[in-house]
């Protein structure tokens, strides 16, 4: 009775010993298995960081036509300026002009985008801007080449620039020419100061010297 006893006992414990085993080796396959599959949560951050370009993704053309790869910009703050040559604004010109002399050595620049969406107040071409910057105000900024800053043909930087689904912070289309946006050392957008606004304004100048 005792020997009957224990073959039960030792059948029923191998069993067990069988059971834990199969059951050990289904749940490390499932393990690996979750391990395999992304969650979703991780694809939507992947896929938002993804989305999040900066301006060192974009490379454009400058007033030359030659290939001005903004990632050549990384680890200086950056104000995108459209300018026209007549405008109300154009004499902005001047003050952008003494603002990056006063501030580069801060590893600040500023980028010139000619753009003729406003009551044509750019018709001339790239070489006709150049001179007049050049003769005019001096200017020895980087200029690009001329380009549309919104409608059906904006230029994908400016999508980005004025889109908070590309950039992540604010919906803001150009208002005219001289609108200014201002972006940090990473390519990341900081601000805007619009048209009417002076280069020289204290929101630029504290963004630029950190005060």
């Amino acid at each position: 009775m005792t020997n009957r006893r224990n073959i039960q006992l030792s059948t029923i414990r191998d069993w067990a010993i069988l059971l834990l085993f199969f059951t050990a080796i289904h749940c490390y396959g499932q393990e690996k298995e979750n391990r395999a599959i992304p969650q979703i949560g991780d694809v939507k951050n992947k896929q938002s960081m993804e989305a999040r370009k900066t301006i060192h993704d974009f490379t454009v053309k400058d007033i030359d036509g030659n290939d001005f790869n903004l990632a050549s910009l990384k680890g200086k703050k950056v104000l995108i300026v459209n300018v026209a040559s007549k405008c109300g604004f154009t004499p902005q010109y001047e003050q952008l002009e003494e603002l990056y002399e006063k501030y580069q050595h801060l590893n600040f620049v500023i980028i010139g985008f000619p753009a003729n969406n406003f009551m044509r107040q750019e018709p001339g071409s790239n070489l006709e801007i150049k001179e007049f910057c050049t003769l005019n105000y001096g200017v020895t900024f980087p200029m690009m080449e001329k380009i549309s800053v919104k409608g059906k043909d904006q230029a994908p930087l400016y999508q980005w620039l004025t889109k908070k689904s590309e950039n992540g912070v604010i919906d803001q289309k150009v208002t005219w020419n001289f609108q200014k946006f201002m972006v940090d050392e990473e390519g990341r957008l900081i601000d805007v100061a619009m048209p009417k606004e002076s280069p020289m304004s204290r929101k630029i100048l504290d963004w630029i010297t950190g005060s």
